[in-house]
């Protein structure tokens, strides 16, 4: 099963029909708990179980159930995606344990969809949320935050506190599996958008040859990918080093983008399949459908392709 995902809006809901919840920078996870044992699924469906030795002991707090949730890692009270990335992919039990000593993880739960056996999907959130509150899920390694009625003071909050932005939940919403529903609404902080890169740059200056100087960006739609534009800066040093050594064994003769590449873009461009995400962060689009001043922030390891929506919010 994959989780329910929110859409990115610019309007903050209001009133009684509305809920509101703190947007976790982390991993989100499904965590299915049965029989004495306990698995978590990423959201593409990946059993990442050994990477979070630390949450083995949810299995002993009821029999059965499935959370849904965040897991992040806290640096300062402030969840740090950086701290929890190297943790995406441990599959070695004995590092995994390392890992959990020197960092470990907390998880934020925020939904309910089984318990005892019974399941809750097709229930208001309400009532899902009434139930997962009941349990007292409530330790070091796992929580449940609560939840807020004003979502513009929330959201204002968030902001000062540096966090990563609000989602906001319709009280009277089902639970759909991998939908990307209109009543969940999510407001983030940052201008985040998840891309897929479809190529990239050289620098044009510097005395290293073929280094990394941007990667060619675009979101999936009806008719393939759309292109939305270059991203150059976050890319020095050692971060373009280390991309341009992920995308070099997925190079391709052609572009792999559906929609025309300016050529002030696709001169000396080397293209790639589109398989690796990332996250960039801009001031929305231009009315040409380009990202506003884009910037690298980090490579997705945990999401595909699949994953990224064609909803970019901020356009002009």
């Amino acid at each position: 099963m994959r989780p329910m995902l929110a859409t990115p809006t610019l309007t903050i809901p209001s009133g009684d029909a509305w809920i509101h919840e703190v947007k976790w920078d982390g991993m989100r996870v499904l965590v299915d708990v049965s029989d004495g044992s306990i698995r978590l699924t990423s959201r593409t469906e990946r059993d990442v179980t050994v990477a979070f030795p630390e949450l083995a002991g949810l299995s002993s707090e009821y029999a059965d159930m499935l959370l849904d949730g965040e897991i992040v890692c806290l640096d300062g009270g402030k969840p740090s995606f950086g701290l929890l990335a190297e943790r995406f992919h441990v599959t070695n039990p004995r590092r995994a344990l390392l890992l959990a000593e020197r960092s470990p993880v907390t998880l934020m739960t925020f939904d309910l969809l089984r318990l005892y056996g019974v399941e809750l999907l097709g229930r208001a959130w309400t009532d899902r949320r009434a139930t997962l509150e009941r349990l007292e899920l409530e330790s070091a390694r796992w929580q449940t935050p609560p939840t807020f009625e004003d979502g513009h003071v929330l959201h204002s909050a968030t902001r000062e506190q540096g966090l990563e932005g609000i989602v906001s939940k319709r009280i009277s919403s089902i639970y759909r599996p991998g939908v990307r529903s209109p009543d969940w609404l999510k407001s983030p902080h940052r201008g985040s958008t998840s891309v897929v890169i479809g190529g990239w740059r050289p620098e044009s200056t510097g005395t290293v040859r073929d280094r990394l100087g941007a990667v060619l960006v675009g979101v999936p739609g009806p008719d393939g990918l759309r292109f939305l534009g270059r991203v150059g800066a976050g890319l020095a040093g050692k971060a373009g080093d280390a991309l341009r050594r992920s995308l070099t064994p997925l190079e391709l003769d052609e572009s792999p983008f559906a929609t025309e590449v300016p050529p002030e873009d696709a001169i000396g461009a080397r293209w790639v399949q589109p398989l690796i995400v990332a996250d960039v962060e801009s001031l929305g689009l231009s009315h040409q459908g380009r990202l506003r001043q884009p910037a690298f922030k980090r490579l997705r390891e945990d999401l595909t392709p699949d994953d990224v929506d064609d909803l970019v919010p901020g356009g002009a």
